[in-house]
């Protein structure tokens, strides 16, 4: 069973909230902590998120937890018409509304501030669906992956990127180090939050991944479930589909 893991102990606040509140405290500086942490490899794994959906030549595309906009913004060149971006933090679609706007993207990129557990829009929705780095967050995950699972239409795409933990010496013993050490390091020297990078750490160290992924994924209903990790495992690539 997956460990409960919350940004701060001590809160009275339930996961969700916390979760809001921590990235509505990071937002600003998110972006650039980011590739710092993972030494600007997180692009190149978006990269490859972009071309599985775009392989797909969707018509509409929601991006889950879409941050400060980084993967909503690679969908833009695509033949989409509609693309949604979704997050639960408001500080972090501030953030990406001013990058959208900023490559004058405002009216292709929707941006909705909404719940991943409990989506505001009807069944059958969506072509493509993403979510990079934000299943984790989910306070209940599978009820959020079945909420996807919902408004995914069938025959569509679902694309997951999320951390994973390396299996194989030395890259196992390096990214605990890595983990443990460095990212809460750096997050507690540039952060205004000198707790977040630790719970991102941590969360990532908890969830679920490979196959035990896999195995929820399907448990849920998806079909057509993959897993692709990335960099001697510090990442994975999952996808899906629904009948």
């Amino acid at each position: 069973m997956e460990k409960k893991v919350t940004p701060y102990k001590d809160s009275q606040l339930n996961k969700k909230e916390q979760v809001e509140q921590m990235f509505d405290t990071i937002s600003e500086n998110y972006d650039g902590l980011n590739r710092v942490i993972s030494f600007g490899i997180d692009v190149k794994w978006r990269k490859k998120v972009v071309k599985k959906v775009q392989d797909q030549k969707p018509e509409n595309i929601l991006d889950i937890a879409i941050s400060t906009g980084d993967l909503a913004i690679s969908f833009a060149p695509s033949g989409a018409k509609e693309i949604v971006g979704l997050d639960i933090s408001e500080g972090m679609l501030a953030v990406g509304r001013k990058k959208i706007a900023e490559k004058g993207l405002s009216e292709k990129i929707k941006m909705v501030q909404a719940n991943s557990e409990a989506l505001p829009f009807d069944n059958n929705s969506f072509d493509a669906i993403t979510v990079a780095f934000g299943v984790r967050n989910f306070e209940n995950l599978e009820k959020g992956l079945g909420e996807i699972l919902r408004v995914l239409k069938p025959g569509g795409i679902f694309v997951v990127l999320e951390t994973s933990v390396p299996t194989k010496f030395p890259y196992k013993q390096g990214y605990r180090f890595h983990s443990k050490v460095i990212l809460p390091l750096i997050g507690k020297m540039f952060s205004k939050d000198k707790v977040a990078y630790s719970y991102l750490s941590e969360s990532a160290a908890s969830f679920p991944f490979g196959e035990e992924f896999n195995n929820i994924l399907r448990k849920i209903g998806f079909i057509n479930v993959k897993d692709e990790p990335q960099t001697f495992g510090v990442a994975t690539i999952y996808t899906a589909s629904k009948n």
